[in-house]
């Protein structure tokens, strides 16, 4: 099996102009956690999450409807090829202590992988617990 029998391939993405106010539009309007910031040929720049938006704008005073997404990104953010292993996949979000992955294919954003995913399969139940396990022990524990 490979990642991209697992993904998401409907993406909601954002340009790194766009408002930190819209970044958490979409984010409601499509009940996602996590949305990837692409150029306008769709190769990945960054990631922009919720807790992003509440961490490095609103708590620190800015306006949403002010601040580009490029200022408040997680650059270079991990990503996986289609091609690849669901268990590689769930080792790189244990690592990387994060939920969602971006799936990158040619350079350009192709679908969005996430433990939910993962778990959907019904296998690699190890791989996703310890994943889980790492990412809820990082947000006990910062």
């Amino acid at each position: 099996m490979q990642v991209q029998q697992l993904m998401n391939p409907c993406v909601v993405s954002i340009d790194p102009g766009e408002s930190a106010a819209l970044a958490a539009r979409l984010l409601a309007r499509h009940n996602v956690g996590a949305l990837p910031v692409c150029s306008g040929s769709g190769a990945l720049l960054g990631m922009v999450t919720d807790r992003d938006i509440i961490l490095r704008c609103v708590a620190a005073g800015e306006d949403p409807s002010h601040v580009p997404v490029r200022t408040i990104m997680t650059r270079h953010p991990a990503a996986v090829s289609p091609d690849a292993d669901p268990r590689q996949a769930a080792r790189l979000m244990s690592g990387q202590q994060i939920r969602r992955l971006p799936v990158v294919d040619n350079g350009k954003v192709v679908g969005m992988l996430s433990l939910g995913d993962l778990a959907k399969c019904g296998r690699w139940e190890m791989e996703i617990s310890r994943a889980l396990t790492d990412i809820s022990e990082n947000i006990r524990h910062p």
